[in-house]
């Protein structure tokens, strides 16, 4: 198995960025621009790897190589993403590496595209980029090919072996990742081991709680330590955890009402599957069906919503109930996105600067986290 935060390291170490990797401070898939660019060096990387794997680094400083992190980022539909937009579509994966000088809630994110041994082009436009579009890599740049036929060449596949190898795990890595996992989380999350297939070592922490005869955990972090993956990380939703001899099954439930009526919801169930022959799998299964509400109470809660947001862009001083209302805005937008008003996705990303600049950080949290939610709903 590949210890990916080693991976990491030896491609920041050894290597500037080049043919069969890259690396970016953060993704912009929201904007056609960023969704653009991303699948552009996709396809580059793809072309210019038709044997070996390759690797996207997102969370690093382009010049000084520096570990700055982003936000843990669940989208397990990233590849619809990619077969979308592209002819040959390689597969990708991506996964959230946890380092030790972070915040507990950043990660460095890892595309891994796996060789295809195909030309991949786009299926059709994408911000400026035309459809039948071939990108490959020149050095640290993806170009678009000009010419009439375009050749797959390997030339990268002995040097990325080698740097896979070097990246294996061993027993130290293994026992410095447990014993590092316990450190970090505190008593009263409670952080465990367990072995799978005597072969992989998963720790969990989080906080347990009984709501209904249920229990429930919250802040909930969960790493596969052989290959140094954090599989799944909570801010605020509250998840149920079971797990047999052989898989380790996650459902994650959103508390979603109008003020302090709110019930839980289940939103998505993770399992993770570990094989006898060394491998495992991860599969996802979207269970969410969004409440119903009254058609005037909702409208009424976007149009006082909208009032606060056309406040804020104007420079407009909010009232004291208005600034109050501001913690409840995002949990409000979600709400209504999920009752047919599409717009308040719009509507709350206007004031995203706003919320992230308030003092009371837990705003912006249920912000990103309505935004989660509201991207899945969308993926599904």
């Amino acid at each position: 198995m590949i210890n990916k935060r080693l991976l990491i390291k030896n491609l920041l170490s050894h290597n500037d960025e080049n043919s069969f990797y890259d690396k970016k401070q953060k993704l912009s898939l929201d904007s056609k621009e960023g969704k653009a660019k991303f699948l552009k060096h996709i396809c580059a990387l793809s072309n210019a790897n038709p044997e070996n794997n390759a690797y996207i680094i997102i969370g690093v400083t382009d010049e000084e190589n520096k570990v700055i992190g982003v936000d843990f980022f669940d989208d397990s539909k990233i590849q619809n993403l990619v077969n979308a937009y592209l002819a040959n579509p390689p597969k990708i994966q991506y996964e959230n590496v946890p380092f030790p000088r972070l915040a507990r809630y950043r990660v460095v994110g890892l595309v891994t595209i796996f060789p295809n041994n195909k030309v991949s082009s786009l299926l059709k436009n994408a911000w400026k980029y035309r459809r039948n579009s071939i990108f490959y890599r020149r050095g640290s740049n993806s170009m678009p090919f000009l010419g009439v036929n375009f050749e797959l060449r390997n030339t990268n596949k002995k040097i990325v072996e080698s740097i896979e190898k070097n990246a294996r795990n061993n027993i130290e890595l293994t026992l410095n990742g447990v014993f590092d996992f316990i450190k970090n989380h505190k008593e009263i999350y409670n952080p465990q081991y367990k072995v799978f297939n005597e072969q992989f070592v998963l720790c969990w922490a989080g906080k347990k709680k009984e709501i209904n005869n249920e229990v429930y955990f919250s802040r909930v972090d969960i790493e596969l330590i052989n290959e140094q993956v954090r599989i799944f990380f909570s801010a605020l939703d509250d998840v149920q955890i079971t797990y047999n001899n052989t898989s380790f099954i996650i459902t994650e439930f959103i508390a979603i009402g109008i003020d302090n009526e709110e019930k839980y919801y289940p939103l998505e169930k993770t399992v993770i599957h570990f094989k006898e022959n060394g491998k495992h799998d991860i599969k996802k299964e979207f269970l969410f069906n969004a409440p119903k509400y009254d058609s005037t109470i909702i409208n009424q809660i976007y149009n006082k919503g909208l009032k606060i947001v056309n406040k804020i862009a104007q420079n407009n001083p909010l009232t004291k109930t208005e600034h109050e209302a501001i913690f409840r805005l995002s949990n409000n937008f979600l709400l209504c996105y999920l009752n047919g008003f599409l717009d308040a996705q719009n509507e709350l990303q206007k004031v995203k600067i706003y919320i992230k600049n308030l003092p009371d950080k837990s705003t912006y949290i249920k912000y990103k986290e309505a935004m989660r939610i509201i991207r899945k709903v969308k993926y599904n």
